[in-house]
């Protein structure tokens, strides 16, 4: 059995055995004044601020593993679930909502999502439900080609900013390429029961059979006080600086599309109209030789 280490108090003089000495050989302090050594514990001390570090830092890193790992699993299904409200929205601007298999009514009314560019050309004739919002340009405008009853739509997404976030939406064009069958707007975070309002059914149903476009520039505009009904919407009270969001996300995202909508709107053949029937004024000798006949 190991020795004890005993230390006095007084002088600090190590004694070793199994008991402290009666008398400290150096300064003579009595056995009272020994204190017996701990021996040291093996391995880690868990009252140690090193321990405490070390434990966080185990724990952290097995927990980012597992969030890591949790969000690898579940990715698909999130980017699913992201596809499918994208979908609900562009629905929502056909004034198509609250569909049960919102997925195959997509597939059967969305003919095409091809990407045109600021002149008109089409870039590609299909992949623009996968361009990100920042990936919109100029030379990169997504577009969602539908079909509802028969009739062709065209619809144009568009995002911008708000009150406190970012706003965003889609806006449906009849086949005229120019009048508003159906809108859809969303938010982040504006104000509730004000802002928010843009989202709501009454601020939306505002747009349909507006004009867009007028005289080679984007005319819809959102307005206080409404003049021209063609192409002015009333705002919503209250929520000036949202509404004014709006209004430039419009003006803004709308007009690169012009030039293709203008090349695919249907061109009006002008009405012929037939002369009237020039009717010869009667001369004197006529008028003569009809009274001699009669």
């Amino acid at each position: 059995m190991a020795a004890k280490k005993y230390v006095c108090k007084v002088c600090g003089y190590v004694h070793e055995g199994n008991d402290a000495p009666g008398v400290c050989p150096l300064c003579k302090a009595g056995a009272s004044e020994f204190e017996a050594v701990k021996a040291p514990k093996k391995g880690l001390d868990t009252n140690s601020d090193i321990y405490a570090i070390l434990y966080s830092v185990v724990v952290v890193v097995i927990v980012a593993f597992l969030l890591a790992g949790v969000s690898s699993a579940l990715k698909p299904k999130q980017d699913a679930n992201v596809e499918l409200d994208k979908k609900k929205q562009i629905l929502a601007s056909l004034n198509i909502k609250d569909q049960a298999d919102a997925a195959s009514v997509y597939a059967n009314v969305i003919k095409a999502d091809p990407i045109v560019n600021a002149e008109g050309n089409v870039v590609a004739q299909e992949g623009g439900f996968a361009v990100a919002n920042e990936e919109v340009n100029d030379a990169n405008l997504p577009l969602y080609l539908a079909e509802v009853d028969g009739a062709k739509k065209y619809i144009i997404p568009m995002t911008g900013n708000g009150l406190w976030g970012g706003i965003w939406g889609y806006l449906a064009l009849n086949d005229d390429c120019n009048t508003i069958y159906g809108v859809y707007f969303s938010h982040a975070s504006e104000t509730p029961g004000l802002g928010a309002e843009i989202a709501s059914d009454k601020f939306q149903s505002r747009f349909p059979g507006r004009e867009v476009y007028r005289d080679g520039n984007v005319a819809l505009t959102v307005v206080k006080k409404v003049t021209d009904d063609a192409v002015e919407v009333n705002a919503i009270s209250g929520a000036t600086i949202t509404c004014n969001g709006v209004n430039d996300m419009l003006q803004r995202k709308l007009a690169p599309y012009k030039a293709y909508l203008s090349a695919n709107a249907p061109v009006v053949e002008p009405v012929a109209i037939e002369p009237a029937a020039i009717v010869e004024p009667a001369t004197a000798e006529a008028e003569a030789q009809e009274k001699v006949e009669e």
